[in-house]
């Protein structure tokens, strides 16, 4: 048994499923401390591929493609386009996500006060929502500030790329967490 089953503030491995919302090519020119955002979400693309959790990809309509590195991070890359803010008013996205059979969506991307914001807002009654806060980020840091603090009020959980990792990995000395040590280090 997954021992952080037992722990409900813990992601269970088994339960989760990233989600990286619009890391597109013209929408990033713009984005805060881009970079940081790219290499922490291109992490997580990453890890989610040695440890066989989900990935679902976003694109809005209109600005570009997803980034080459975070595509080329992912072992699989379909991106589901939209036009709307939330991404479960896109039937393609929700059953992409339902398909998984999964119930805790741990989101990436952009921005923290749209897209993220509006899917992660009305997620948290049905679903266990995580935000990775060195994963979001938005024109300005004051919308992404803001924007945290509405998804962790309405019930989100608010975590960083490495204190995922560490949850879902659980352990050290493992062939997984060697595997995975170089993309912490």
């Amino acid at each position: 048994m997954n021992k952080t089953a037992c722990d409900p503030g813990l992601v269970d491995r088994q339960d989760c499923i990233l989600v990286v919302i619009d890391v597109q090519e013209k929408l990033m020119t713009a984005i805060d401390d881009r970079e940081r955002m790219v290499a922490n979400t291109t992490t997580l693309v990453k890890f989610c591929g040695i440890c066989g959790i989900p990935v679902v990809f976003t694109e809005q309509l209109k600005l570009g493609a997803t980034l080459r590195q975070v595509k080329d991070a992912a072992r699989d890359f379909t991106a589901v386009e939209k036009t709307h803010f939330n991404c479960f008013l896109n039937d393609e996205f929700s059953g992409a996500v339902a398909r998984t059979g999964r119930r805790t969506l741990v989101l990436t991307g952009a921005e923290s006060h749209i897209c993220v914001a509006q899917t992660a807002i009305p997620a948290v009654p049905r679903w266990r929502v995580y935000v990775i806060s060195d994963a979001v980020s938005s024109r300005s840091p004051e919308n992404k500030a803001i924007a945290l603090q509405r998804m962790r009020d309405a019930g989100a959980v608010i975590s960083s790329t490495e204190m995922f990792i560490y949850e879902i990995l659980v352990k050290a000395g493992t062939d997984e967490f060697k595997a995975v040590l170089p993309l912490v280090k």
